[in-house]
C-alpha cells in the first residue's frame, strides 16, 4: 500500500477552539478524506489526515500558516496552480490582535475562506496520480510486442 499524507494545521485557542473558516474547513476535509479513502482503495493508496493545532504566539508569527493544508509534503495551493491571498477574520482578531487577515484560497476568479471539499480531492487525486507507478518491469505493456 502507498500512503497519501494530508496534513492540515490552524489556529486553536486554550479552550480548543478555532474560528468559523478553520472550523468549516475541518468539515470539508472530513469530506474529501472520506471521498478519497474511497476513490483511492481499488489503486491501494491509503489516505491519511494529520491534524495540526498551532497556538496563538506561533501564529501571530505568520497567520498565514493556519488553515494550511499539504497533500504529500506539498502545499494545496502548488497542486491546484492557486494563489494565496488574505480577509479579516474576527476570532483571529480577538486571539492574536486587531485587523488580522487570515489565509484565503483563490482559484480562478474564486476566493475561498473555507477550502470546499471538491478542492482538496481534486488535489489528492492530482497528488495519488503521482504515486502510481504506470510501468513496472513486469507489466505486460511494458515492451512493444513485434509481429511478424
Amino acid at each position: 500500500m502507498k500512503n497519501l499524507k494530508i496534513r492540515w494545521q490552524r489556529l486553536v485557542d486554550e479552550k480548543g477552539k478555532t474560528c468559523q473558516r478553520c472550523g468549516l474547513t475541518e468539515q470539508e476535509l472530513k469530506k474529501a478524506v472520506k471521498s478519497l479513502k474511497k476513490s483511492l482503495a481499488p489503486l491501494r493508496i491509503k489516505v491519511a489526515l494529520e491534524k495540526q493545532a498551532l497556538d496563538a504566539s506561533t501564529c501571530a508569527k505568520d497567520v498565514s500558516q493556519s488553515n494550511r493544508i499539504w497533500l504529500n509534503d506539498r502545499a494545496l495551493e502548488e497542486w491546484l496552480s492557486a494563489e494565496v491571498g488574505k480577509s479579516l477574520c474576527g476570532f483571529c482578531c480577538e486571539e492574536l490582535g486587531d485587523n488580522v487577515e487570515c489565509r484565503t484560497l483563490d482559484v480562478g476568479d474564486q476566493t475561498h475562506e473555507t477550502i470546499p471539499a471538491e478542492l482538496i480531492i481534486k488535489a489528492g487525486l492530482l497528488a495519488a496520480s503521482q504515486m502510481i507507478n504506470t510501468k513496472t518491469p513486469d507489466s505486460c505493456c511494458s515492451r512493444p510486442k513485434r509481429y511478424k
